[in-house]
């Protein structure tokens, strides 16, 4: 396994990290995703650590906390062999402060976490969205707070915009806490929004990209093939989790789909491999995200290192998802482009 630098950051990470959504399936939106019991939970963290993958994601909002209590049990008596990243500010109750960064929430979330995960500290904690109502200097100061604590040992954000993440990286700086090290953000071959805006922050400011969903729920997985209907087995089969995720364009996603089986076919690997490596070689990228179901998943994106697409390939991909920018980016990129060159 790979291990990269987080960003700007003393800590070194996995390039393949293992998500938690698929543990427990606690509501019906998360049985969508999968339904993994404590059982296969832990022989999932055991083939992992034998790869030498050891960095777990997971979320409170996961199935109302069900995938940290699973993934705690799965990983007792491993603790130190492995780093933790989860993330807070979901709503995780009926009452008004029970959503968002304030320092009421963020401080009973935190708890609840090291609670369920059956550990003292979390190695990475991410803000899960940005809250607009609570004031950055609080979100910030709470969370600097519980690194002093001893309770986070770093800080993270996930789904900010550009302008979100470096104003929360301006005030880091100017009052002096502890700064976003990490933004852990949606990015695939069919969803490369994210370059136009984050990412030159991210190259800019020193901050990793944790990549979620990068298979586009799944999209890319080499289940999905023109003309057929959308596979039984998919989260996608499901309206509730359809109509919560990323919108991708029929057309569009056959055409890098078109891409991906050419390269798979050129390389020898599968689909889903080839596009995971596609974005283990972007800028700014720290650790992808795999979520699997199964054995039998994990080990087929366990062998998506250890290899490099060349730069045929890579271009073959890049042309094929390439999509309009939109403003201001094409303004930029067409008056006055050889001052704004695009990040990749």
């Amino acid at each position: 396994m790979e291990h990269r630098r987080l960003g700007t950051s003393g800590l070194t990470v996995p390039a393949l990290t293992l998500g938690t959504v698929t543990f427990g399936g606690g509501t019906e939106f998360f049985k969508a995703w999968g339904e993994t019991d404590i059982a296969e939970a832990t022989r999932l963290v055991d083939v992992s650590l034998e790869a030498g993958l050891n960095m777990f994601d997971t979320a409170d909002a996961y199935s109302s906390g069900l995938a940290e209590e699973i993934l705690g049990k799965a990983i007792r008596g491993k603790r130190e062999q492995l780093l933790i990243s989860t993330k807070g500010s979901f709503r995780m109750g009926p009452g008004p402060n029970s959503v968002g960064s304030s320092r009421q929430h963020l401080v009973q979330a935190v708890e609840a976490s090291l609670k369920r995960l059956g550990t003292d500290r979390i190695d990475l904690y991410y803000l899960h969205g940005f809250d607009a109502m609570t004031p950055v200097e609080e979100a910030l100061g709470t969370l600097d707070d519980l690194v002093r604590a001893g309770k986070l040992r770093y800080i993270g954000c996930s789904n900010f915009s550009g302008w979100h993440l470096m104003k929360s990286l301006a005030v880091s700086e100017r009052v002096g806490l502890a700064r976003h090290v990490a933004h852990q953000a949606y990015y695939s071959l069919v969803g490369r929004d994210y370059e136009w805006e984050l990412m030159p922050v991210a190259l800019d400011q020193g901050v990793a990209t944790v990549v979620w969903s990068p298979l586009a729920w799944g999209r890319l997985s080499g289940k999905f093939r023109r003309g057929k209907p959308v596979p039984e087995d998919t989260r996608l089969a499901a309206a509730i989790t359809h109509a919560r995720g990323p919108q991708v364009p029929e057309e569009y996603l056959y055409r890098v789909v078109d891409a991906l089986d050419a390269v798979a076919r050129d390389t020898g690997k599968t689909v889903a491999q080839v596009a995971l490596n596609w974005l283990l070689q972007r800028p700014s990228v720290s650790s992808v995200v795999i979520g699997v179901r199964n054995e039998a998943q994990l080990r087929d994106n366990l062998g998506t290192v250890g290899w490099k697409l060349d730069a045929a390939h890579i271009a073959k991909l890049d042309a094929a998802s390439a999509v309009p920018l939109a403003y201001p980016y094409w303004h930029q990129r067409t008056i006055y482009g050889e001052r704004n060159p695009p990040p990749v």
